[in-house]
């Protein structure tokens, strides 16, 4: 029996030992991991920088809106009739009084020569009674019968004259004719729509600014205007007209700016983004846009001090093209990460790599390449 539990106890005692061995191992390899971490230095991160810089910018408020024609009316006949001659094509561009349709006119012709046959004579007859009535040859009486016929006929001339003025539409004013509604043949009634007609040169830009805006918007401030379907183009115009109340609901007001669209690209309805610039300037510092990181919290930058990044918040300002204005939180000619800070964090160092920094601009053109 002690034989056994001799045995017992050494299998006992071999069995922590190697336990013992075991957790020694671990607890040295946990050790070296830990020192080995705390040696660990990690990689420099490649990202491109730019300094704070200074600018000068005009002040400048933006809105989207629309275009307004100028002009812009819905032509239609007066008098019933039959379309004798359609002188106009859809999508046209049209000088005023030029000729749209014309209506036939044939009773009326026929009866402005009788009308007109009757005022000759009814004017003979009263240059007659006139001479009569010099010589007391007849009475007054037939005189003034005279004169009444004589502004009959006259009135009934030009009456028919009128008539056939009005059995002729032509354009009001210069402009570009929308796709017609009627053809040749056809009996028109008073009223029956026959084409839209638009001036287009020049063009209103229609669109709406805060009620604060109001405080330096002025008539003859400078604006340009920016359409998607054409990238890349501009077009400078002037504000012309501010609404002389304020939306109750939206607390906006109105604004119309005019510009010129000799090249007739700019069409009526059209959505547009204007800017109204302001003649006075203000000195801004401004980094590139892709140098902020945004978060719910606040906004920050990375400043590179001894290509050590170091997290900095912001207060931003108005944005332009590829930049944007830094209100607080930068100095002139500090250096910040412009890409690739969204992969950074405190005390991270850098290398920083510009040879494929993209181009910045105020003003960014898009390319086709």
């Amino acid at each position: 029996m002690k034989s056994k539990s001799k045995i017992w106890i050494m299998a006992v005692a071999g069995v922590v030992l190697v336990i013992a061995v075991l957790a020694g191992v671990k607890v040295a390899q946990v050790r070296a991991m830990i020192q080995a971490g705390k040696a660990f230095v990690p990689p420099a991160e490649s990202v491109t920088s730019c300094p704070v810089a200074a600018a000068s910018w005009e002040s400048r408020r933006s809105a989207i809106g629309s275009l307004v024609a100028i002009h812009d009316v819905t032509l239609g006949a007066e008098l019933p009739g039959l379309i004798r001659q359609v002188g106009f094509d859809s999508g046209q561009t049209l000088k005023r009084g030029a000729v749209l349709v014309k209506l036939d006119t044939t009773n009326e012709e026929a009866q402005l020569e009788s009308a007109t046959a009757d005022a000759a004579l009814a004017k003979a007859t009263l240059e007659r009674q006139r001479i009569l009535r010099k010589g007391g040859a007849n009475t007054p009486a037939d005189l003034e019968a005279a004169e009444a016929r004589a502004k009959q006929t006259d009135a009934l001339v030009m009456n028919l004259r009128a008539t056939l003025e009005k059995k002729t539409i032509r354009a009001p004013f210069d402009g570009r004719v929308a796709i017609r509604q009627v053809e040749r043949g056809q009996v028109v009634s008073p009223g029956t729509p026959i084409a839209t007609l638009q001036s287009v040169d020049p063009i209103y830009g229609e669109f709406s600014l805060a009620q604060q805006a109001l405080a330096d918007l002025k008539i003859g401030q400078s604006a340009s205007l920016r359409v998607d379907s054409f990238p890349g183009r501009t077009w400078q115009g002037v504000v012309t007209t501010i609404n002389s109340e304020v939306d109750v609901v939206t607390r906006n007001v109105r604004v119309r700016a005019t510009f010129p669209n000799k090249d007739g690209l700019l069409r009526p309805g059209l959505f547009v983004n204007v800017d109204v610039l302001a003649s006075d300037k203000h000195d801004v510092l401004v980094i590139p846009a892709t140098a902020v990181v945004f978060a719910p919290y606040g906004d920050s930058v990375f400043v590179l001090e001894n290509l050590v990044a170091q997290p900095r918040f912001v207060r931003l300002g108005e944005r332009r093209g590829d930049l944007v204005a830094v209100l607080s939180g930068l100095k002139e000619g500090e250096t910040v990460v412009s890409n690739g800070a969204f992969k950074l964090r405190k005390g991270v160092k850098v290398v920083v790599n510009n040879s494929l920094a993209p181009k910045v601009e105020v003003d960014p053109k898009p390319s086709d390449k």
